[in-house]
């Protein structure tokens, strides 16, 4: 999330959700605390967001409810992106509490006296805009997720003309995207990626498993082109990826081959060889598909022999671990699986390499260049290459989250920083009135807090000990019953599972949930659940 402002008009540039790593099971997901926006609510004129993956709408239901007071919120992007963003807002019962205004590229939308100008780059997602800021200090840039590919899959390339006609007006300040900026070259094309999927399809014997994000739009229509051509029948599944299909199909970004997109309980009833499944999971998510099918637990899609699972997606880091667990358990099933450490194609970055990045910097020629969305040492980097282009290092802006960026007669320096950082969100099923809190370190165990342990066999995932309870901050006489019921459910879960290698990040979602809703059943309160698996 970045936050535009000038004299009394504020704008928010994109709010993103971050899944939570490793060492912060029980967590749900992690948004930004607006704290700064809030303070501040007269001068808000609106949401711009640059495209519609989760690092950049998922916070929006969790955001939108925090703006009450100045009617219904403004939010601006391309059609598909507000289209992701409104399947969001509904099920989070907040669609009437939004305007959603969707702008093409090259249109502008004067916010008082900022100007907002949506200009086309190239993504994994098409529809992606970077925006261009005009103040009365001068243009800003925000690239949002960027790469140079001259031939996506999926939409125009990214409109170089127009941001070297920024450039030749004058740029204040460039904001850009840096977490490729280690790797040399340039990133290569989608075709690379459709390539690989066509061949996958073709050459396989039994079904096929594409697992990739839910809003990745062009892998689906990958695997559709593919299936196609080879006679094969296609299904979605995951709520959120049959969401974001039929959005992309309702706004005219997919049109599949007449026959080819069926229903789940449809594509099940073919012949293994005739089936193509794409399903959510490829960062190893508890909730997702993938670890449900992984583990053997999902209720409808199981895999075995002769099955081919494809993971269209690298790894974000920290979540390595609990990726290769669930590729470990999908070749405990028999299945072959193609990932990135045996095909190196089967996904290719939406971000700008080295070269792209120094492109973007020499197209624009900013007075300032301001590296975000990466981690330090990415920034550190970027600012050498900034140098490399002539921008001295007292004009390569270094932030951290909360940093206020001022300019001021022209001039531009980091002065001070905001109260910001993350917030928790704790949710018990999806959006339920009374069932959602947003939590910050500060206040965690306002609601009490509820730790459980547990032991399970490395091998098998048998349990071993436990489920051990701990409480803080809860009355134990009322509490009693309830804990010992929910530590008995749990238990019962546990000892059904199937054997297997234990999907940790799976084990930690059920036990959250089920230990969740047997408590809010029972006493109505919400504490904080964190739980703790040791593998022996």
């Amino acid at each position: 999330m970045l936050v535009v402002e000038s004299g009394n008009d504020l704008v928010i540039l994109d709010a993103g959700g971050k899944f939570p790593e490793e060492w912060e099971r029980g967590i749900d997901l992690i948004i930004p605390d607006i704290r700064y926006v809030r303070n501040r609510l007269s001068k808000l004129r609106g949401i711009a967001v640059t495209h519609g993956h989760e690092d950049h709408i998922g916070a929006l239901p969790y955001v939108v409810p925090q703006l009450e007071g100045i009617g219904k919120v403004p939010i601006y992007g391309s059609a598909l992106a507000l289209g992701f963003a409104e399947n969001k807002l509904r099920e989070a019962r907040l669609d009437d509490k939004v305007a959603l205004h969707p702008v093409e590229p090259g249109q502008r939308v004067r916010l008082g006296e900022l100007e907002l100008e949506f200009i086309n780059v190239t993504h994994t997602i098409p529809a992606s805009y970077a925006i261009a800021v005009h103040t009365p200090a001068g243009t800003i840039i925000d690239t949002g997720d960027f790469k140079l590919d001259p031939t996506p899959v999926m939409g125009e390339p990214t409109d170089v003309e127009r941001l070297r006609r920024l450039g030749d007006q004058g740029v204040l300040a460039l904001f850009s995207d840096t977490t490729r900026v280690e790797t040399q070259g340039r990133t290569p094309s989608e075709r690379v990626v459709m390539e690989t999927l066509d061949r996958v399809i073709r050459d396989s014997r039994g079904q096929t498993l594409v697992a990739t994000f839910a809003s990745n739009i062009s892998r689906v229509y990958m695997v559709l082109e593919a299936a196609a051509k080879y006679g094969k029948k296609v299904a979605v599944a995951g709520r959120s990826m049959e969401q974001n299909v039929r959005t992309a199909i309702q706004l005219g970004y997919l049109d599949p081959p007449d026959g080819v997109l069926l229903p789940l309980n449809d594509v099940l009833k073919l012949p293994p060889e005739k089936r193509v499944l794409v399903v959510t999971g490829s960062q190893g998510e508890a909730s997702a598909a993938l670890a449900r099918i992984a583990a053997d637990e999902h209720k409808t899609i199981h895999i075995g022999a002769g099955d081919i699972v494809l993971i269209s997606a690298t790894p974000v880091p920290g979540n390595e671990e609990t990726v290769s667990e669930t590729i470990d358990n999908l070749f405990r099933r028999g299945a072959n699986v193609v990932f990135s450490s045996t095909e190196g194609r089967v996904h290719v970055s939406g971000h700008a390499a080295r070269e792209e990045l120094r492109d973007m910097l020499e197209l624009v020629r900013p007075r300032y260049a301001a590296p975000i969305h990466g981690e330090y040492r990415h920034m550190a980097l970027y600012r050498d290459l900034a140098k490399s282009v002539g921008i001295p290092a007292d004009r390569v802006l270094m932030t951290e989250i909360g940093s206020i960026v001022d300019f001021e007669n022209g001039r531009g320096a980091v002065r001070g920083r905001a109260q910001a950082g993350s917030v928790f969100v704790d949710r018990l099923g999806d959006f339920e009135p009374g069932k959602v809190r947003l939590r910050t370190r500060d206040d965690l165990t306002d609601d009490g807090l509820v730790t459980i342990t547990l032991v399970v066999d490395a091998e098998n995932g048998k349990l071993i000990a436990g489920p051990e309870f701990v409480t803080k901050g809860l009355s134990m006489e009322s509490l009693a019953g309830p804990i010992r019921q929910a530590e008995q459910e749990l238990k019962r879960w546990l000892e059904r599972r199937p054997e297997g290698e234990p999907e940790v990040g799976y084990l930690v979602s059920q036990a959250k949930g089920i230990t969740a809703r047997s408590l809010f059943r029972k006493t109505k309160q919400r504490p904080m659940i964190l739980p703790m698996v040791l593998e022996l």
